[in-house]
């Protein structure tokens, strides 16, 4: 045999492809028609371009999605390290108002005991160094009374008309570490 009789094809006879019913009832030469529609649809390289397009959307989506996570990582790593001492801060507060009630109590002229030249100095150093980790406290000289930065412990009647719902006197201070309050202050209100 040769090799032209065993790669036989529908082309080499065309007599018996056309008396063939197809297995749909149609004839052959519609089928073949429908196969070179398929195989033009399906076209390797419009595919390929879809798939590629799809990853490159898929990969655009995942690198966005990772420096969203980065910046939003970054971020919070920035608040925590601003406030990672809130909690010691916090504790320290009362112990730095008895300080504060001592040194104003030993500036009175009326006092007994007075304010060491060396307390003075823990005083001074103590409030330094709680400045330099971004302690602050919140000035309360401005007499408007702003409910997100204070609290109102009490309301007495104003000595004067303009004072009314304003700020009379500062009970306790309010402090902020790196700009975020950590205590409101107690404050009077005239009413």
């Amino acid at each position: 045999m040769s090799e032209k009789e065993l790669t036989f094809t529908a082309e080499d006879n065309p007599a018996e492809t056309t008396d063939m019913p197809s297995v749909n009832g149609t004839d052959n030469d519609q089928s073949a028609e429908n196969q070179k529609i398929n195989t033009e649809s399906v076209d390797p390289l419009a595919s390929l371009q879809a798939e590629y397009d799809a990853l490159k959307d898929k990969y655009i989506r995942l690198y966005a999605e990772f420096e969203n996570f980065r910046r939003r990582a970054a971020k919070e790593k920035i608040d925590i390290i601003k406030t990672a001492a809130q909690d010691t801060m916090t504790a320290l507060l009362p112990v730095l108002d008895d300080f504060d009630r001592a040194k104003k109590s030993a500036e009175n002229p009326e006092s007994a005991e007075p304010f060491s030249e060396g307390v003075a100095l823990v005083y001074q150093k103590l409030h330094h160094v709680l400045q330099q980790l971004g302690l602050e406290s919140m000035d309360t000289s401005d007499p408007t009374f702003d409910p997100d930065r204070h609290n109102a412990v009490a309301e007495i009647p104003a000595p004067s008309p303009e004072l009314q719902g304003k700020i009379i006197d500062t009970i306790e201070k309010g402090y902020l570490l790196g700009g975020k309050i950590i205590r409101h202050a107690k404050v009077v209100i005239g009413k």
